[in-house]
């Protein structure tokens, strides 16, 4: 049986102890090292359809690692492509939908699978466009988030408000809106109007609204925010003292 465990606190890797005969797959370039009773290879898992739909919905590359367990036990390294924590989370009973870039890697009882989403959704929302990714079958899938990550739980009459670049992964039976802000301006034009001039007085910018029951993954910080920041910081002169 596959293990999977978080090593370090600050960035960890994700150590992979595999009998022989497991077989994982992640996402390309996530492998640091591996034993040499392990092979890896890519894998288009499901066809080219399938791994252009995960291109879209999820930012995965065309190809995905698959490192399987061949001459023997074997141990491997896997790290995400951006710093933060990660968090291994049970599929089966519970399955979840994945924001841009979220997906490390799971076991091989498990499969990513392409949801279409609504308009509002697909427009305002960076969580994939007109599709996202959500787990199906039974296992663990392996999620990364930029900074450190935090579960949340959604309760029956208790809306939860997430600012959209902190949503990492939620439950798929959660219902879910985009919205501009975190207050209500009424309907029509001028609440439309409102409502981004709210938005850009805060500073938020697009929420998730969630409700029903399940669990919200977050994370501390805002990866779009952090890449303009270094955007202002090389091009604002600084790096030519």
């Amino acid at each position: 049986m596959t293990v999977f465990t978080s090593t370090g606190d600050i960035d960890p890797f994700l150590h992979v102890a595999l009998k022989r005969g497991d077989r994982i797959y992640c996402e390309s370039d996530a492998m640091v090292m591996m034993e040499a009773t392990l092979d890896l290879k890519g894998d288009m898992s499901g066809g080219l359809g399938s791994a252009i739909m995960r291109r879209f919905a999820n930012g995965e590359s065309f190809f995905r690692q698959q490192i399987e367990a061949t001459r023997g036990d074997g141990d491997c390294l896997l790290s995400p492509m951006l710093p933060g924590a990660l968090e291994i989370i049970e599929v089966g009973e519970r399955q979840y939908l994945l924001s841009d870039g979220a997906f490390v890697a799971a076991t091989s009882g498990t499969e990513m699978k392409v949801r279409m989403q609504n308009i509002s959704s697909a427009l305002f929302a960076q969580s994939g466009g007109f599709f996202v990714m959500e787990t199906s079958g039974k296992g663990q899938v392996v999620v990364s988030g930029f900074g450190s990550m935090f579960q949340l739980e959604v309760a029956p009459g208790r809306e939860v408000i997430i600012d959209n670049s902190h949503v990492v992964c939620w439950d798929s039976t959660l219902h879910y809106e985009i919205s501009v802000t975190t207050g209500s301006a009424g309907g029509g034009l001028g609440g439309m109007i409102g409502n981004f001039v709210n938005s850009m007085k805060s500073g938020e910018g697009i929420v998730l609204r969630f409700s029903g029951s399940g669990k919200v993954f977050v994370c501390s910080r805002n990866r779009d925010s952090f890449v303009d920041w270094i955007r202002k910081e090389t091009s604002g002169g600084r790096t030519s003292r």
